[in-house]
C-alpha cells in the first residue's frame, strides 16, 4: 500500500513537472510608440519570430504605447526585471550613465542611412553595446527610426526661425545643446505627452521621423513641417543581463536570430513608413511641407554642427573620433 502511494506521489510529480517544462517562457517587451510605428511594427515581427523559430517554447508579451511603462520609468523597470526586453532610444542612455550613446544625438553627424549603418553595424556599434554590460544590460540591436525634421507652427526656413520656440526634446543633454544653439528653448517631456502639448500650446514645435510625428497625429496641431533631417532617432533593443543569460542556450540562440531577422525588418520597414507618412501628412493638408533649399539646410549645419565640439566632455571625444572615422567625416567641410 504505502508503495503504490509513493508511486502516484511520483508519477503525480513528475506530471506536474512535465506541465511546468510544457510551459512557454514568457519575455514581457515593453515599448512607448504606437504598434502601426516602425518599432511598434518590428517588436511585433520579433515576437512571431520568436515564437516560431523556439516552437512554442517562447512567448514575447508585447505592451506598446506606453500602456506598461512610460519612457522615464522602463529602464528602471527592465533593470529590476520587472519587464525582460526594451527597444528604448538611444537618447535614453545617457541618464543611465552611458553617455557614448549620445554620440547618435549630435545634430548633421550622419549624412543618410550608409553613414548610421557604417556605425551600428560596426566596430563603434560592437564596442557601444559592450558598455551595456555592467548596467546587467544586453544589448542585442540598433533598430532604425528614421532621420528627425522641425515642426512648429510658424513656418520653418532657416535657423532663425526657431529662436524663442519651446521645442519639445528627449532628455537629453546633446539635445538641449542642439536647441540651445538655435536660440530656442529646450523642453524635456514624455513622448506620451507630446500631442496634448502641441496643442495646448505648451510647446510650440518639436523633432520628430515623419513616422512618429504621424502616427501620434502630432501633424493635426503642428502647421509647419520643414525636412531638415537634422538628427537620427533609432533605438537599441535590450534585455535584462541575468533573465538574457540564465536562457538555456539552445533557445537563446533561436531568439538572436529571430532579432536578426526583426532587425533586418525594422531597418527596411523604417524608411518605408517615413516615405508613406510624409506622404499622408502632405494629403492631411493639416501641415505644410517644406524642404529647404541647399543654402537653407548648409545653414542650419552651420548652426548645428558646432554641437560636436561642445558636447566632447560629455559624449567622450574618442567616441566623437571614431564616429568620425568609420564614415569620413570632417566637421570643418560643410
Amino acid at each position: 500500500m504505502k508503495v503504490s502511494k509513493l508511486l502516484v506521489a511520483l508519477l503525480a510529480g513528475a506530471l506536474s513537472l512535465g506541465a511546468a517544462a510544457q510551459q512557454p517562457i514568457v519575455i514581457k517587451f515593453s515599448h512607448v510608440v504606437a504598434s502601426d510605428t516602425p518599432k511598434g511594427k518590428a517588436v511585433e515581427f520579433f515576437a512571431e519570430k520568436a515564437a516560431e523559430l523556439t516552437k512554442g517554447r517562447v512567448k514575447v508579451e508585447v505592451y506598446a504605447n506606453s500602456t506598461l511603462y512610460e519612457d522615464k520609468e522602463e529602464m528602471e523597470a527592465l533593470q529590476l526585471g520587472a519587464v525582460q526586453m526594451l527597444a528604448p532610444s538611444l537618447a535614453k542612455f545617457g541618464p543611465l550613465g552611458v553617455r557614448e550613446f549620445e554620440v547618435f544625438d549630435l545634430p548633421y553627424i550622419f549624412n543618410g542611412y550608409d553613414d548610421l549603418h557604417k556605425v551600428t553595424a560596426g566596430p563603434v556599434g560592437k564596442q557601444l553595446m559592450a558598455k551595456l554590460e555592467p548596467k546587467g544590460i544586453s544589448g542585442l540591436a540598433f533598430w532604425d527610426n528614421g532621420f528627425k525634421s522641425f515642426s512648429a507652427n510658424t513656418p520653418i526656413r532657416n535657423p532663425d526661425d526657431l529662436r524663442g520656440k519651446k521645442l519639445r526634446i528627449q532628455s537629453s543633454k546633446v539635445l538641449e545643446e542642439q536647441v540651445r544653439a538655435l536660440k530656442a528653448l529646450p523642453q524635456v517631456m514624455a513622448f506620451s505627452e507630446v500631442y496634448q502639448a502641441l496643442q495646448t500650446g505648451v510647446v510650440d514645435g518639436t523633432e520628430n521621423p515623419i513616422s512618429n510625428l504621424y502616427t501620434q497625429k502630432m501633424h493635426e496641431v503642428q502647421k509647419h513641417l520643414a525636412i531638415t533631417d537634422h538628427g537620427y532617432l533609432g533605438y537599441v533593443v535590450i534585455v535584462n543581463k541575468k533573465f538574457w543569460d540564465g536562457l538555456p542556450t539552445d533557445i537563446r540562440k533561436q531568439l538572436e536570430e529571430a532579432m536578426v531577422q526583426a532587425t533586418r525588418y525594422a531597418n527596411q520597414i523604417a524608411k518605408i513608413e517615413n516615405d508613406n507618412a510624409l506622404e499622408q501628412v502632405r494629403k492631411s493638408g493639416k501641415t505644410a511641407v517644406y524642404v529647404p533649399t541647399v543654402a537653407e539646410r548648409t545653414a542650419f549645419k552651420k548652426a548645428l554642427v558646432p554641437v560636436h565640439q561642445k558636447m566632447e566632455k560629455r559624449v567622450g571625444k574618442e567616441t566623437i573620433d571614431a564616429v568620425y572615422q568609420a564614415i569620413n567625416f570632417d566637421p570643418n567641410k560643410l
